[in-house]
């Protein structure tokens, strides 16, 4: 296959700027599918990515298109996951293409996911293509985009394109401007097979399926393949391609886009960013930038019903299969029963899987309040990660406990910057840098505790800025904070599942609410319960909930009052009896109670 008539692009955009749409109008333009087959968001299969208006998956579709000069070019459309939880697939589909064409809503201009997406293109030198979508809205200002682009990105003004994806208007010149801009692929197709895995799912009957880009050699049925960093070896049993129908191949060359079946019974055999090579002659080094993918935010998971455990196992095991990057194990937990540790990419992830969980399984579910990973470092000068506050050593043992910081992007109107400094403040965050885009836009970077933006951040920015702001993040490092473990106690009894590790100034507040709110969720038994917070062996807030009484003397008409007496005095025995021995019923509402709390304390 000729190289000059490849070109390999994704689209990057902020959420919910268009890209889907964009991708839809360059399938209709390319005859990809009939009138009859066509539907809005076809890349985006998932039922879950087609309300949300998100893309989770990536997706690769091929195309064959004939520019205005005549010649026929196959163009690899690959589509990338927006948010910042899916950051490393984002870099590994970016690393498959020669450009990209980046998205901006003529009405919004740049938000913070434009940038971050733009910057993770310009860092793997790609030739970014500027196009400004819905035009055709009343408050688009195309003149303000296309200076907020040239003065951010440093982008030539002149190179932007003004488009409707929504209308087609303006989309044909795009296509033209990718083969006029972009790059040919190259690669030498005699040399050892390299191809990078851009992302993989399970099928019942073909095993693990990785989507590959081939940078060097050929792969074809037949051959012997090695994946480099897991160091598996399979027969290669087809080849093919998107187009967007499933089509069969004879072979994947340099340049091309394309899977392979080869019977491989584990998702986690083919990870996003690995290199595929000959078993027989592999390539001398892998296509670099591959890494695990590493959980950052944990919780526990159980069934509301214990008869749906084994249940839960099995959903859990087929939902690793299509995602090696959730990750689970058994716990066990005192109030909750049997149930699983998961570790998740991020909140969006986390959120994803619980109602993939709920809906493709019926399930019912109880999630514990989710933690960060916590870095400890013991007296010995040993270092441990925690991801559950039961998994805390004894304070004594400790010598710092470290915890992860993130640096945020927000981008916010001039006129909400103090109340979005305010904010960043209320959650420990430390400001980098502030910079005017333009008259109306300014950028804030902060550095802030990653446990401070789990539960409401994004809520509250929305909020603040009265739905304006827009909030990107990466990782930044560990680093040492004054942290303690918050135990809620009821009747004496440590519940492991209300536990939480918080910062130490914001301990006392967290537990006040945290026990009122139970205090008012928590069934009134036939005994007093006493709900208690506690750092340690020190107890910082208490309720109680007042027993139920049963009117032992109502059978007691007129007579004596020693006989009523007697039988209060029986009654009173008779409840401290309970208290030692009886359990306290929780109802669901109580655990959900622990996320309700860190919203509004947060």
């Amino acid at each position: 296959m000729n190289l000059n008539l490849i070109r390999n692009f994704s689209i990057i955009a902020h959420i919910d700027h268009g890209k889907s749409t964009l991708a839809d109008r360059i399938l209709e333009i390319t005859d990809a599918l009939s009138d009859r087959e066509m539907s809005s968001q076809v890349l985006d299969s998932m039922d879950l990515e087609q309300e949300r208006g998100i893309t989770i998956k990536a997706a690769s579709v091929r195309l064959n298109y004939r520019a205005a000069s005549g010649d026929s070019y196959i163009f690899n459309l690959i589509d990338t996951p927006g948010h910042v939880d899916f950051h490393y697939e984002v870099s590994r589909s970016l690393t498959a293409c020669e450009g990209a064409l980046l998205i901006v809503d003529a009405t919004q201009g740049i938000q913070a996911q434009t940038l971050a997406n733009a910057y993770l293109a310009l860092e793997q030198d790609l030739v970014i293509i500027p196009v400004i979508n819905k035009i055709d809205l009343p408050s688009a200002d195309v003149d303000r985009v296309i200076a907020q682009i040239v003065e951010v990105l440093g982008l030539d003004g002149a190179e932007c394109l003004a488009v409707s994806a929504k209308r087609g208007t303006g989309v044909p010149e795009v296509l033209e401007a990718i083969i006029e801009r972009i790059p040919p692929p190259g690669g030498d197709p005699a040399a050892s097979p390299r191809a990078l895995i851009i992302d993989s799912w399970f099928d019942s009957y073909q095993g693990a399926v990785p989507l590959i880009r081939v940078f060097d050699g050929t792969i074809k049925k037949g051959d012997h393949i090695r994946f480099m960093a897991t160091g598996g070896e399979y027969q290669v049993l087809s080849t093919a391609a998107f187009l967007p129908h499933l089509a069969e191949l004879d072979s994947l060359g340099p340049g091309e886009v394309g899977l392979l079946t080869a019977a491989i019974r584990e998702v986690s055999d083919t990870r996003v960013g690995d290199t595929v090579t000959s078993a027989a002659s592999p390539a001398s080094e892998p296509i670099p930038g591959f890494k695990e993918p590493m959980a950052m935010v944990y919780s526990g998971l159980y069934a509301a019903d214990s008869g749906d455990f084994e249940n839960l196992r099995t959903a859990l095991d087929k939902l690793h299969l299509n995602d090696s990057a959730f990750t689970f194990e058994p716990e066990t937990s005192g109030a909750l029963g049997f149930g699983f540790r998961c570790g998740f990419l991020g909140l969006l992830h986390m959120d994803i899987i619980r109602e993939r969980l709920e809906r493709e399984y019926d399930l019912t579910l109880i999630f514990t309040a989710p933690t960060v990973v916590y870095r400890v470092v013991m007296n010995s000068g040993e270092a441990i990660e925690i991801d559950s506050p039961a998994r805390l050593p004894e304070l004594s043992r400790v010598d710092h406990i470290e915890e992860p910081y993130i640096l945020g992007t927000i981008l916010v109107p001039s006129d909400y910057v103090g109340p979005v400094m305010k904010l960043c403040q209320e959650k420990r965050g430390t400001q980098r840098t502030m910079k005017y885009l333009d008259t109306q836009t300014v950028e804030l970077i902060y550095e802030l505790p990653f446990s401070e933006i789990l539960f409401d951040f994004h809520d509250k920015l929305k909020s603040v800025t009265r739905g304006y702001g827009s909030f990107d993040y990466e990782h930044l490092a560990f680093r040492p904070s004054e942290v303690v473990k918050l135990d809620i106690l009821l009747n004496d009894q440590p519940v492991d599942a209300f536990s939480s590790i918080i910062h130490k100034e914001k301990a006392y507040y967290h537990g006040r609410a945290l026990t009122g709110r139970m205090r008012k969720l928590i069934p009134r038994q036939m005994f007093e319960v006493s709900i208690q917070a506690a750092i340690g062996n020190r107890v910082i807030a208490r309720e109680t909930i007042k027993a139920l009484r049963k009117d032992v003397t109502a059978k007691c008409y007129g007579g004596d009052i020693t006989r009523k007496r007697k039988l209060l005095e029986k009654q009173k025995e008779g409840k401290k009896r309970m208290k030692s021995i009886g359990t306290v019923e929780v109802p669901q509402e109580a655990f959900m109670a622990v996320l309700e709390v860190n919203k509004e304390g947060s």
